[in-house]
This record gives C-alpha cells, structure tokens and sequence, in this order.
C-alpha cells in the first residue's frame, strides 16, 4: 500500500491494540524518507522488502505486560553506572549534529547533506559513515534497554533475510545503527534477550498526515528540524536548489506585505555564494541562505524573516491515502456519523442553522461539538455566546484535508467520537488549574452530549469550590454556569445538579465580594467589575435566589472602603435591579461626586455608574442633574484631564441617543418623557396590552 501511487506521502502508518484502539503508534513518511523510497524501489523491481525494528505489538502491549527488554547488566555488579558527561550525553541526544559542530556547521541536517548525500565518492562514502559512527558509538555509553532490544531484532531479521536470499541485502537505517548491525554477535544471545516478548493483536491502516507534523516541533522524535526545507531538497536540481529558494522567500514576503525586489534577489544569490566559498562548502546551504535573505530581503531586520520562516520552513502539504486503505477507527465513526446527520463534508464554505427542538437538529449539533472539542473544527458557531440562548444555533461549515489527520491523533483518547472526546475532556479537566475553565469545560460536555465527561467536570467544580476563597474565581465561573442551567433545556440535560452548585458558588461569591472589593489597583479592579458584571447577568439569567448576591452589592455601594469602581458598578446593578429608588441613586450619586472626594475617587465611581449605561442620564432628571453639577464644578485642567474617562462612559450612546440626550441638558423638551401626553384611559387598558404581550411571548411555538 505505501508505494501505491494514490497514496501521496506524507503519510503515517497508524498501528492499534485491536482490543484497545486508543492505544496506538504512528510512524510518518515522507516522500524524501529513505523508508518510503526504499520501499517503493522493491516494489516497482519486485524485490522482497521488510520492516526490521522491534514489532508494534511489542510496544503497544498493555502496562500489566511491560516488553521483556532487560537491562543489560554491568560488569560492576549492582553499582548504577556512573553519570554522562556532557560530550556523552549530547552522543546519545544528537550523534550528526555533534559531526556537523566539529565539521563548521550549526546543524547535522546540512552537514549530512554536503558531506555525505551530495559526496562525488560513491560508495566510499558508506565506508566513511562506517568509520564515523564507529568512532562516535566507541565515545557513547553502551546500548540499553529498549535501544538493546531494537538492535537484537534488527541483526536477527537481518540474518533471516540472508538466510531466505540468494543474493545481496540491502539495509536501510539509521547510520547510528550501522556498527551494531555489523557486529559480531552470537545470535543465540540476540534470541536470550528478545525472548519472551509481549504478544497484542493489533491492527493497521494508513492515515494522512501533513508538513508541520514530521517536525521536531510536532513531538516526532524522528523528525526533521524543517520539513518544507527538506521537501525541496528533494523536489529541485541540484543547481536550482539556492536559486529557487530564494525565489519562494520572495513570494513568501510578497504575500505578507513585504517588498522583495529582484535585484535584491539577485544580491541575496551572490551574497550567499560568497558565504558558502568563505565557509569552505561545496554550494550555499540553508544557514547561507538564510542569512542573505535576511540581510538584503529583510533589510537585515530578523523579525521579517522569523513572519514567513514557520511556513516556510514546515511547509503545508497534506498526504492522501489510497482509498483501497482501511480506515482509522475515528475516521470511521465520523463516516457514518456524516451519513446519519446527512452533513456532507465539502471544501466550500457554507452556512448551516439548527434547530435544536428537532432530533436532527440536536444529532447535527451534538457531532460538530464532538468534532470541536477534539480540535477538528469542521463547523465554526456563529454568535456562539448569544445562540445558546434560544433553540438555534449557527454555524459555518467548511472542511479541510488536515482535519483527518487531527482526528486521526485523537485515537489516542478512544476509537469513537464520544469516546475520543469524553476522554480528551477528561484530560483537560486533569490539567486545568482554576473554576471558570473547569465550567467552560463541563459546558462543552454538556453541549456535546457527553454525560460521563459532564459528571467528571462537575465533580471537579465541586471540589474546586471547596478549596477556593478567590472571589474573582468564583464569580467568574457563574457564566459558563448559568450557561448551563439557563438553557439546559434546548440540550435536554437534567440541571437540577447544576441548579445547586450555581446557588452556592453565588453565595460563596456574594461572602468574599464586600472584602475583595477593598483597596484595588485599577488593573486589579477592573478585572473584578468584568466578574462582578457577568455574574450578576448569569444570575439573572439563571433565575437564581438572590437574598445574598444583592445583599452583598448593597454593602459594597456604600461600604467607605470600597474602591470607587467597584461601588459604581454595584450602585448601578441595584439601581437597575429597583434596589435602590432613583431619588436614592441621584442621592448617593450626588455624595460620592461632592467635593469632599478626591478627583480619582469621583472619576472611579461616575465610570463603574455609568459605563454602557449612559442612557440612564436621558431618562433621569436626577442622576442627570448630579452628574452636571459635579462636571460644572471641576476645574478646567481636571475636566480635561478626566475628559477620556466621559467619554468611554457615554460612548455607548448612539446618535439619536446622544441628541435627545443634548435635548434633556438644555430643556429642550425632547428628552426623556417630557413632552408626552398619557391617554385618559391607560390605567385601565395597559393591564389588557401587557397580558397579551406575555401571552405571546410564553406561547411555545409549534413544532
């Protein structure tokens, strides 16, 4: 299958517990991997070819059956071995880069390409990478362990190979492996330490893979440092490597905004032409060319470079597999999944709605969350914050290549979409430090159908707010929360669990504030006013008892210690809550801008008031007349200087706002409800119009 010609590397070769799915190993190919072209060459020459390293099943046994790789045993009896030096340790770490250093390079990846692929010598050049890795394994400590038992199974299927061959065979390996292979070893010793290897059944397919994966940076331990660089290597002559580099630098700088002249390129060639001459290399690399460009593409700025080098560098290429191929598991499931919900995966973009009162509606939605949660955003939700509210949801959907791949790697959390994703929340919940993302967590659970992962999340609130006395924490976790317990109901979910925890965490929440909200900077109590503000709308939402939460606001307002901020913020939620009468709220409003307070403390409590709530001042002739008095009284410098501060405050207001605003300032009857004339019978027919109106709002629409 790998030398089918559907099957466009870069690809991995994915390889399961057949009982266990989400125990799992991939192995990447690229089209420059020596593997991948080995293998193709025996197939199109019809010459038998075979993987040598240590069996799959052996890595992917279950922990209670640990591989049978003994140590091997020290001469000096129990006595540990004695610490790595530094040369020894970077041997084992970096074998080539170590070569590359003593030979003038910064990287093995060049080195090896100068010294060894692109050498005129032929076949003597395996004779000097012989004698190399002979001299570097004579300097590395011995191998152990699993590293032991990976070359044991090498030199025994090398010897079955020449065993069942006529002619010559041809090894394909890492050249760090090439001393130990050649080795004269009983291979009765080789059986002694591989011998009681653990069995698993297991089963393979191929998946595509991408680029940016067969990196170092990716967590491939095998990988290379730049993929892209390697791709074209590979794809371009020799003489045309530097050349047509440079030319995909300019492109790259083109596209991000960046001018790269030609006859900068052409002072870029020569100037990494000289670079390699006086560094004694056969041709530019990539460090020489890397440094012409940034010197004449980048006007020496390494900045430029560092915006274009990521993509330059990984490359974007995603492989395909022969549709021959079995499938992943999870790629399976999200198949008829697809089939069930009648969504088509299509590389257009297109908008879809859902209506959650509608099995088919709640199946679609349920998927795209799965799919969400395990980073394959197949679908984007479109007002995500305010669809949740009602019965409909919004997205945008439009499939890419590389979302097989990302599914593909959640194998490791289960061979199901459910369970794949269950078990990624599970492990996110495993990681997360603080409340608010505890909850938001515990949401998606709940929004993709996933009661055991909701539980978990729950249960870790819950332990989570017995440990915590932060009140920031603990009213920045009411949103997701009311989230939850608001609209539970379009996701049909039982809340009444949830409907608890929300009650004490406001409680809880509603104890700490009077005490947090004393002597705070300004960044400090900005970022309480944002959790005082969505907690107390989360409460509202959630219709949640609010004896306490309002309580503690009250105290807050008029508490003398309490920053001035904070005391705004919790003087206009009572005052829109009816809490506090408008000849209350002018009152304390008057107070707290008299001049017995300090500038900042007046500018700190007229923002919490009326910041996005400047349209109160149209309406209210007292709030209104206190705010005037205190701007009237302030001097110039300080009026100039708190002027910013006024208008973040009015900001919100839009134009006809603003204007009938002016209109009420000046008496020009226009503002507020001056001017209006209230029909002679309004007591007696408001309450019939108001009954209607609830009438249709309550009315459930039919299905």
């Amino acid at each position: 299958m790998l030398a089918d010609p559907a099957m466009v590397p870069p690809v991995a070769l994915l390889v399961y517990a057949s009982d266990d799915p989400a125990r799992a190993s991939f192995w990447p190919f690229a089209v420059y991997s020596p593997e991948y072209q080995a293998a193709c060459w025996a197939v199109r020459n019809g010459a038998i070819v075979r993987f040598i390293d240590v069996p799959a099943a052996w890595n992917l046994a279950p922990p209670a059956e640990p591989a049978s790789a003994p140590e091997t045993e020290s001469t000096e009896g129990a006595n540990a071995p004695p610490p790595l030096d530094e040369i020894a340790a970077r041997l084992e770490r970096d074998p080539i880069g170590l070569l590359a250093e003593a030979g003038g390079y910064q990287d093995g990846e060049s080195w090896w390409r100068d010294v060894i692929e692109e050498s005129p010598a032929s076949e003597a050049v395996f004779a000097a990478v012989a004698d190399a890795m002979a001299a570097l394994r004579s300097a590395a400590p011995a191998a152990m362990g699993r590293e032991a038992l990976r070359e044991a199974h090498m030199r025994l299927e090398i010897a079955k190979a020449a065993r069942d061959s006529e002619g010559a065979v041809a090894v394909v390996c890492g050249a760090w492996h090439e001393p130990a292979l050649k080795a004269k070893i009983p291979l009765s010793q080789d059986r002694d330490l591989v011998k009681g290897a653990p069995r698993q059944k297991i089963s393979a397919t191929w998946a595509p893979w991408t680029s940016p994966r067969l990196a170092f940076q990716s967590g491939y331990a095998a990988g290379v440092a730049a993929p892209g660089w390697c791709g074209h290597l590979w794809e371009t002559p020799r003489q045309e490597v530097s050349i047509r580099w440079l030319g995909r630098i300019a492109r790259a700088l083109r596209e991000a905004g960046h001018i790269a002249s030609t006859a900068s390129l052409i002072e870029a060639q020569r100037l990494a032409v000289a670079l390699a001459s006086m560094r004694d290399r056969p041709h530019p690399g990539f460090e020489e060319l890397r440094e012409a460009a940034i010197a004449c593409l980048c006007d020496g700025e390494r900045l430029v470079w560092e915006t274009i080098a990521a993509k330059l560098l990984l490359g974007d290429a995603v492989g395909e597999i022969s549709p021959d191929a079995p499938l992943a598991p999870l790629i399976e499931d999200l198949q008829r999944e697809q089939r069930r919900t009648r969504l088509k995966p299509e590389a257009l973009e297109r908008e879809l709605a859902i209506d959650l009162r509608s099995e088919s509606g709640l199946d679609r939605s349920t998927l795209l969350h799965r799919l969400s949660i395990l980073d394959v955003p197949w679908g984007r939700q479109v007002d995500a914050g305010r669809s949740r509210g009602t019965f409909r949801e919004r997205w945008q959907l439009r499939w890419e290549p590389e979302f097989a791949v990302r599914l593909v790697e959640n194998l490791v959390y289960g061979p199901t979409l459910a369970r794949a994703a269950a078990g990624r929340l599970t492990a996110r919940f495993a990681e997360a430090t603080d409340l608010p993302t505890l909850c938001s967590l515990t949401l998606s659970a709940l929004t993709a159908q996933l009661p055991d992962a909701a539980h978990n999340g729950v249960e870790r609130i819950e332990h989570r707010v017995a440990l915590t006395s932060d009140c920031g924490e603990l009213l920045s976790s009411l949103a997701p929360l009311g989230d939850i317990v608001r609209y539970g109901q379009a996701r049909r979910t039982d809340a009444v669990q949830l409907e608890t925890l929300f009650g004490r965490i406001l409680s809880q929440g509603a104890l700490a504030l009077p005490y947090a909200a004393r002597g705070l900077d300004a960044e400090a109590a900005k970022a309480l006013r944002s959790a005082v503000l969505a907690a107390d709308a989360a409460a509202v939402l959630a219709e949640a008892e609010l004896t306490d939460w309002r309580g503690a606001l009250s105290t807050v307002a008029y508490d003398e210690q309490t920053t001035p901020l904070l005391a705004g913020v919790a003087s206009r939620l009572l005052y829109e809550a009816d809490k506090i009468a408008p000849e209350a709220a002018a009152d304390l409003l008057g107070r707290m801008l008299s001049p017995g307070r300090t500038l900042a403390e007046a500018a700190g409590f007229f923002e919490g008031f009326f910041d996005s709530a400047g349209e109160r001042l149209i309406y209210d002739e007292g709030l209104r007349a206190a705010v005037d008095h205190w701007m009237l009284a302030l001097e110039e410098d300080d009026f100039t200087a708190f002027l910013p501060l006024f208008r973040r405050a009015l900001g919100n207001l839009d134009r006809m706002q603003r204007r009938r605003l002016l209109e009420a300032i000046f008496g020009r009857g226009g503002g507020g409800l001056q001017g209006r004339v209230l029909a002679a019978d309004a007591e007696a027919v408001w309450p019939a119009h108001l009954q209607r109106l609830t009438d249709i709002l309550t009315a459930r629409p039919a299905t």
